[in-house]
């Protein structure tokens, strides 16, 4: 797995479309702790905090399923609930121009910069 690193530049991609749902999926799984064994093909979940680990054994797909974006949602500490905005100075989507996709990578992006800004 080639992921981006974790910069302003690759939470602007993932906020502008410019990375696909996959790789985004990959960013979130790896800083969760997910790792993938191309020997076994499984997945190595030993890094992941227990309640994910309990929750989800395997790496959800957070674009496609909403219990795992409502649970990545919550999981960002209140203090960085608008550090896309505060950090990133990201407006957010007009009305009528977003989707639950959209909203889904934003959430993830947000995730990935509070993640960052907590190691």
């Amino acid at each position: 797995m080639n992921l981006p690193p974790l910069n302003d530049e690759t939470i602007w991609a993932i906020l502008n479309e410019e990375i696909d749902d996959d790789t985004v999926n990959q960013l979130v799984w790896y800083y969760l702790g997910y790792r993938y064994d191309k020997v076994s093909q499984t997945w190595d979940n030993s890094q992941v905090a227990e309640d994910w680990q309990k929750d989800y054994p395997e790496p959800p797909n957070f674009i496609e399923n909403r219990p795992p974006i409502v649970k990545l949602t919550r999981s960002i500490p209140q203090e960085n609930k608008q550090i896309l905005k505060e950090k990133l100075g990201f407006k957010g989507y007009k009305l009528g121009e977003f989707n639950p996709r959209d909203t889904r990578r934003v959430t993830m992006a947000n995730w990935l910069l509070s993640y960052r800004e907590s190691i």
